[in-house]
C-alpha cells in the first residue's frame, strides 16, 4: 500500500486474505507486507524482495501465495516485470492466487488474458495518478507555496494551514502531516541572511565563486547541510531566483522512476514575488550579468582546452573535480554550453562511462540503505520498541539503550576472482552495534547482514570474504530480526 486509501489498507487486505484462506482451507504461515511503499519498483518493496528470496532459496514452507489483487503485486510500468516475478515463484513450486479478482489464476487462456489486462490497468493507473499529482503540484507552486525539497541556505520552511495561517516551523527531514496544510519559504536566521547578501556583494565586486567559498570556509561557516562551501554551492545561491522572491519549479523531472531530465525553461513552473526577498532585484540582475559575461568570455575551444588540462593533471574528471579547479568554469557551465558533461567529455576524448555506472550504483545502494533503516525502525516500533535515526551522526538510537550504525557494501571481485565486501566504515564514534548490508552482484539484492558488536566490528578485516571463519560468520544473518528482538519490549501488565 503506497497511500492511506481505505480500500487498500493493510488491515482490509489482511481480512480479505484471511477469509479467502478459510474458504479454501489454507493455513496462513507467513505474511509479507509493504506498507507505505510504491509498487513501481522492486527496490522499494522489501516485503516482495523477502518473499522472492525465501521462495527461491527454498526456505519457504508454503505452497501458495495469496495476494489481494493484481495491482497489489505491483504497478510495474513494464508489465513483463510483474510477470517475471510471478514466474520465478512458479519455477520454485509456489503458485500465486488473487483473492479479490473474479478469475482463477490457473494458467488458462482466459485467466492469462485477464491478468495481462489487469497488469496494464495497474500500470496505467500509476501514469494517470502521476499526471494528476503533477498538475496539482503545478497549481500549488503557482499559488506561491513551496513545491517541496529543502529550503536552501538563508531560508526556512514554515507550515501554514489552508488559509495561510502559520502553524509551525519545519526542521530538516520534517514533513507536513495534513493534506490541507501548505509550506512556504521564509527568511532564516539573520546570520544566514547577511551571509547571502555578503556573497552577492562580493561577487559583483569581482570575487569568483571559488574565492567566495574559500572565504566562507576560512570563517568557519558551513552550508545548510553542515558541509564545507564549494564553488558549486556558491553558484547555486548566486543563481537562485528565490533570493529575489521568485519560486521556480520543475527544472528537473524524475517521474515514474525514469531517469532525471533537465527541462527547458518553457517547462518551468513559476510564481514571481511570492517569497520575501533576501537581496534586491538590481543586485541579483547585476550578478547574473557578470556570470553571463564570465561564462561566455571563453569560446568553446578554450573551455575544452581547460578541461583537457585538468584531465592531464588529475587523470580523471568529474563534476566535483571541475568545480574545485580554479582555472575551470563550473560543471554547470559545461552542461549549459555542451548540453551535458558526457557530451563535453566526448569532445575531449574522455571515456566517462565508468563515472555514470558508479554513480547509478551508488545512488541505488544509498536508497537500499535508507530503505533498510526505515524498515528497521518500523519493525522495532511494531515490536513495542522505539528507534530514532540521526542523519548527522549516522547513528540509530534504540530504546535509549544502545546505538546502531548501518552501512552497505557492494560486492567486488578482486584480481584473484574472489568476491569481497569493503568494511571500512567503522571509525564512527559511539555505535554499540554495527550492521553491514552485504549486496549480491546485481547491486540490488541483499545477500546477508553482518550484525556485530562494536569490539567484533573493530577487529574485523577491512575486506570481508564470502567465508570469514566461524567467529565472524556467526554474526551473519538473513534479516535484521535479531536487532528487532533486542529492541522488543513487552507491554507492562497493570498490577491489580
Amino acid at each position: 500500500m503506497s497511500t492511506e486509501r481505505q480500500i487498500y489498507s493493510i488491515d482490509n487486505q489482511r481480512d480479505a486474505i484471511r477469509n479467502y484462506a478459510n474458504v479454501m482451507g489454507y493455513d496462513i504461515v507467513a505474511t509479507y507486507e509493504d506498507p507505505g511503499r510504491s509498487g513501481l519498483s522492486l527496490v522499494g518493496r522489501p516485503g516482495l524482495r523477502r518473499l522472492l528470496e525465501d521462495v527461491e532459496s527454498r526456505r519457504a514452507d508454503f505452497e501458495t501465495v495469496v495476494v489481494y489483487d493484481v495491482s497489489r503485486w505491483g504497478r510495474f510500468q513494464n508489465t513483463d516485470e510483474s510477470a517475471t516475478y510471478e514466474y520465478r515463484c512458479q519455477m520454485a513450486g509456489v503458485r500465486i492466487e488473487f483473492c479479490a479478482e473474479l478469475f482463477v489464476n490457473d494458467g488458462s487462456i482466459g485467466s492469462d488474458v485477464l491478468k495481462a489486462i489487469k497488469r496494464s490497468m495497474a500500470a496505467e493507473y500509476s501514469r494517470m495518478l502521476s499526471n494528476r499529482v503533477f498538475a496539482g503540484q503545478c497549481r500549488i507552486v503557482a499559488l506561491g507555496f513551496s513545491g517541496g525539497g529543502p529550503a536552501g541556505y538563508g531560508f526556512r520552511r514554515l507550515l501554514v494551514d489552508g488559509s495561510g495561517n502559520p502553524k509551525a516551523m519545519l526542521h530538516r527531514n520534517e514533513r507536513k502531516g495534513l493534506a490541507s496544510d501548505r509550506v512556504i519559504l521564509v527568511p532564516g536566521p539573520k546570520e544566514e541572511v547577511l551571509t547571502v547578501r555578503w556573497m552577492f556583494n562580493q561577487f559583483v565586486k569581482g570575487k569568483t565563486e571559488a574565492e567566495i567559498a574559500a572565504a566562507l570556509n576560512a570563517r568557519g561557516l558551513v552550508t545548510e547541510r553542515g558541509r564545507p562551501w564549494t564553488k558549486a554551492c556558491v553558484a547555486t545561491i548566486l543563481t537562485g531566483e528565490k533570493y529575489i522572491g521568485n519560486s521556480v519549479w520543475n527544472r528537473i523531472s524524475h517521474r515514474l522512476l525514469h531517469d532525471r531530465v533537465r527541462n527547458p525553461p518553457s517547462a518551468f513552473v513559476r510564481a514571481d514575488n511570492v517569497i520575501e526577498p533576501l537581496v534586491t532585484r538590481a543586485l541579483f540582475e547585476r550578478a547574473q550579468a557578470i556570470r553571463r559575461a564570465r561564462a561566455y568570455l571563453k569560446p568553446d575551444e578554450e573551455l575544452l582546452a581547460d578541461l583537457k588540462k585538468l584531465l592531464k593533471q588529475r587523470g580523471r574528471l568529474s563534476s566535483p573535480i571541475i568545480d574545485a579547479a580554479p582555472f575551470c568554469h563550473s560543471a554547470s557551465i559545461y552542461v549549459h554550453r555542451f548540453g551535458s558533461m558526457k557530451a563535453a567529455y566526448q569532445l575531449i576524448g574522455y571515456d566517462a562511462s565508468a563515472n555514470y555506472r558508479k554513480l547509478d550504483v551508488s545512488n541505488r545502494l544509498n536508497q537500499i540503505r535508507q530503505q533498510t533503516i526505515d524498515d528497521l525502525m518500523s519493525n522495532i516500533a511494531k515490536a513495542g520498541g522505539f528507534a530514532r535515526y540521526d542523519p548527522k551522526t549516522k547513528l540509530m538510537r534504540v530504546n535509549d539503550e544502545f546505538s546502531v550504525a548501518i552501512w552497505i557494501a557492494r560486492r567486488r571481485i578482486i584480481v584473484t576472482g574472489y568476491p569481497r565486501w569493503i568494511f571500512w566504515n567503522r571509525g564512527l564514534v559511539g555505535p554499540d552495534v554495527t550492521i553491514l548490508i552485504r549486496m549480491k552482484s546485481d547491486h540490488q539484492t541483499v545477500r546477508d547482514f553482518l550484525i556485530a558488536p562494536v569490539h567484533e566490528a573493530q577487529s574485523a578485516p577491512r575486506m570481508l570474504n564470502a567465508n570469514n571463519g566461524v567467529r565472524l560468520d556467526a554474526f551473519l544473518f538473513a534479516s535484521l530480526d535479531p536487532v528487532v528482538e533486542m529492541a522488543r519490549r513487552e507491554p507492562i501488565s497493570a498490577i491489580p
